[in-house]
C-alpha cells in the first residue's frame, strides 16, 4: 500500500492544485500541478494530483549527484570549500562569480574544460544572455549551468581512479554510485529507478514525486555529515545556486536557514523547509518553467498557513511570483495567472 493510499489518495480530483492563465475575464491555459509533501517520518503530509506518479528529477537531483564524492573524501582531497559544493549543486546562471568558482573547481580537480560533458548554452538570466550576445560569446561547457555538477562527477571519477571520459554515462562507475546514492537517499530501491538523458548529457533519474520529496526532506534534516556539509553550503551561498533576480536564490537570501530550493527543467522545483521538517516536490505537468515559480510560491504559502501560521515568513520577498498579472508589449495588465483548488493533507 502505498503512502497516497494510506492518506486516502483516490486520484486526480477536480479539486486539485493548478494554475490557470487568464486573460480578459476568461480562462485562457491551465497548468495543472502534481504536489508530494513528505514530513520527517517519511510519511506524506500534503499532495495534489498523483504523488507515485514517475517524475524525472531533472537538476533538482544535484545534491544527491554531488553526495558521492563528499562522502568518498573528495573535500579534503580536492582542497574543495563550501562555495564549490554550492555550485555542484546549482543550476547557476553563468554569472562572472559563477564562472569563477567553476574554474576553481577545473583548478583544484586537474581538470580541463574540454573534460566536461556539458554543452555550453545561454545563460538562464535574460540579462546575462544578452550581455551575451552582445559581446559575442561562445558559450563554453563553463557557461553551462551544470558546470560545476559537471566537474563534481568529473572530480569523482578521477577520485576514485576510473577513466574520466564517459562520467557521464549510465553505465560508467561514477553514475552506480549516483545510483545508489540516489536509491538510498529517496527510499526508492535502485531497481526501481527509471532513467534517461538529461538536457547537460548525464544520466537523468526518476522516481515518484514522493521519492524525490522524501530525498529533500532528509536532505534538510539529515545527520549525516557528508550530506549536512552540502546542505551548509547550499545555505551559506543561495547566490551560486541561482543568481541574481531568480527565484532560487532570492527565497533562501530572504528566509536563510529556514529553506532550500531547487529548480528543475520541465516544470519540476523541490525544497526542503528544515525547521519544520518537510521535503517538497512539484511537477507542472505541462513542463511550464514560468508556472513551476509561481506554482512553488503558492504550495510554500499553503504549507506555512496550515502548518506554522505563527511563523512570520516573508512572503513579500516573492511578490512578484503570486498570482502575477500578464501584460502586453505595452505594459498594459491583459490577465493573471491565479492559483485554484488546493493541496490536500492528512
Amino acid at each position: 500500500m502505498t503512502a497516497a493510499t494510506r492518506s486516502g489518495y483516490l486520484g486526480p480530483a477536480m479539486t486539485d492544485f493548478m494554475l490557470v492563465d487568464t486573460r480578459g475575464g476568461h480562462d485562457e491555459s491551465w497548468h495543472r500541478v502534481r504536489v508530494a509533501v513528505v514530513g520527517r517520518d517519511s510519511d506524506l503530509v500534503a499532495w495534489s494530483g498523483d504523488p507515485e506518479a514517475p517524475v524525472f528529477w531533472r537538476s533538482a537531483a544535484k545534491p544527491f549527484q554531488l553526495w558521492p564524492l563528499v562522502v568518498a573524501g573528495g573535500v579534503s582531497a580536492f582542497g574543495l570549500a563550501a562555495r564549490h559544493l554550492a555550485l555542484a549543486c546549482a543550476s547557476h546562471s553563468a554569472e562572472p562569480a559563477q564562472r569563477e568558482v567553476a574554474r576553481e573547481w577545473l583548478d583544484r580537480v586537474g581538470l580541463r574544460e574540454e573534460d566536461l560533458a556539458c554543452g555550453g548554452h545561454p545563460s538562464l538570466s535574460p540579462a546575462v544572455a544578452a550581455e551575451m550576445i552582445r559581446e559575442g560569446v561562445v558559450a563554453t561547457p563553463i557557461w553551462s549551468n551544470c558546470s560545476g555538477k559537471h566537474a563534481a562527477l568529473a572530480a569523482l571519477a578521477k577520485h576514485g581512479e576510473v577513466p574520466i571520459a564517459g562520467y557521464e554515462t549510465l553505465d560508467h562507475p561514477v553514475q552506480r554510485l549516483v545510483r545508489d546514492s540516489i536509491a538510498g537517499w529517496s527510499g526508492v530501491p535502485a531497481a526501481d529507478l527509471r532513467w534517461g538523458v538529461d538536457g547537460c548529457t548525464a544520466a537523468a533519474v526518476a522516481t515518484s514525486l514522493t521519492g524525490l520529496a522524501r530525498a529533500w526532506s532528509r536532505l534538510g534534516t539529515t545527520a549525516d555529515p557528508a550530506m549536512a556539509s552540502i546542505r551548509e553550503a547550499i545555505l551559506r551561498h543561495p547566490e551560486l545556486i541561482a543568481g541574481a533576480d531568480r527565484l532560487d536564490t532570492i527565497l533562501m537570501q530572504s528566509w536563510p536557514t529556514r529553506v532550500m530550493v531547487k529548480v528543475g527543467a520541465e516544470g519540476v522545483y523541490a525544497a526542503a523547509l528544515p525547521t519544520l521538517g518537510l521535503g517538497i516536490a512539484l511537477k507542472v505537468e505541462d513542463g511550464d518553467m514560468r508556472a513551476a515559480a509561481i506554482a512553488l510560491v503558492a504550495v510554500l504559502e499553503a504549507l506555512v498557513a496550515r502548518l506554522d501560521p505563527a511563523g512570520e515568513w516573508p512572503f513579500d520577498a516573492v511578490a512578484r511570483w503570486r498570482e502575477p498579472e500578464i501584460r502586453n508589449t505595452r505594459g498594459t495588465v491583459v490577465g493573471q495567472t491565479v492559483a485554484r483548488g488546493a493541496l490536500h493533507f492528512t
